[in-house]
C-alpha cells in the first residue's frame, strides 16, 4: 500500500493515516491523531487555515503534490511539524501528524525528548512527534514511500476514528477535520485558538 491510497480528499487521507507506522532514524511510531488541511480558494478543498491557502510559494510548494511526500514547517518558529501530502499532483492538500505511540526505539526517543518526559508523551503533539523521530526541516519534500528515505511510512488497514475541530486554528475553526483513535492517552488535548470566532460561527 503506497501513496496512491492517500491521493485526493484530505479528510479521507487523514483516515487512512490513522494506525499507520512512521519510522524515522531508529524510532518507529503508530499514528493516533491527525488533522486534515485543504488548499486555496480555487481548489477542491478551500481551507483558510491551510498554509497553501494563498497559493504555492517557497516551502509550501510541496503541499501541491505529488502525494506521499513530507511537508515540514516550524510552529511559532520553534517546533518542527510534519505533514503528509495527499492532493493530486498540482492540487494542495496535506495531513498534519499530531500524535503517535512509539512502537520501537523508545529509549532513543526518550533521549531525544529528555529524561523527564513520560513514555505516553514521547510523541504527543506534532512538535514532540518530530523530535522523537528526529524529523527536521531538511526532510521537507522527501518521499515517505521510497526505500532509501530517512523517514518512511507504512499504511495499515483503515481503523475507526473519532472526529472533532482542529487544534489552535483561528480560521475554519469548527471544521471537524481532526481525527484520533479512541482511548489513547497519547492523543493531545483540544485547545481552541483565542483568535477563533465563537464556536458555531466558523466553518
Amino acid at each position: 500500500m503506497g501513496a496512491e491510497l492517500l491521493t485526493g480528499d484530505p479528510l479521507l487521507a487523514a483516515r487512512r493515516l490513522l494506525g499507520a507506522e512512521l519510522t524515522g532514524r531508529g524510532v518507529s511510531a503508530v499514528i493516533v491523531e491527525v488533522e486534515a488541511y485543504g488548499g486555496p480558494p480555487d481548489g477542491p478543498w478551500p481551507d483558510a487555515a491551510s498554509h497553501s491557502y494563498r497559493g504555492a510559494g517557497g516551502r509550501n510548494t510541496v503541499m501541491f503534490g505529488p502525494p506521499g511526500h513530507l511537508y515540514t514547517y516550524r510552529s511559532h518558529g520553534i517546533h518542527v511539524c510534519a505533514n503528509v501530502v495527499c492532493g493530486d499532483d498540482g492540487v494542495a492538500g496535506a495531513v498534519l501528524l499530531r500524535a503517535a505511540v512509539v512502537s520501537a526505539g523508545a529509549e532513543l526517543a526518550g533521549q531525544r525528548r529528555g529524561p523527564a518526559v513520560r513514555p505516553v508523551a514521547l510523541a504527543r503533539g506534532p512538535g514532540n512527534l518530530c523530535s522523537a523521530l528526529e524529523i527536521t526541516m531538511e526532510d521537507n519534500g522527501i518521499d515517505l514511500f521510497a526505500a532509501t528515505s530517512p523517514i518512511r511510512l507504512a499504511l495499515s488497514d483503515p481503523v475507526p476514528a473519532i472526529e472533532g475541530p482542529r487544534v489552535g486554528v483561528s480560521k475554519a475553526a469548527d471544521r471537524r477535520w481532526r481525527l484520533w483513535l479512541a482511548d489513547r492517552a497519547e492523543v493531545s488535548a483540544y485547545r481552541r485558538s483565542p483568535r477563533a470566532p465563537a464556536p458555531g460561527s466558523s466553518d
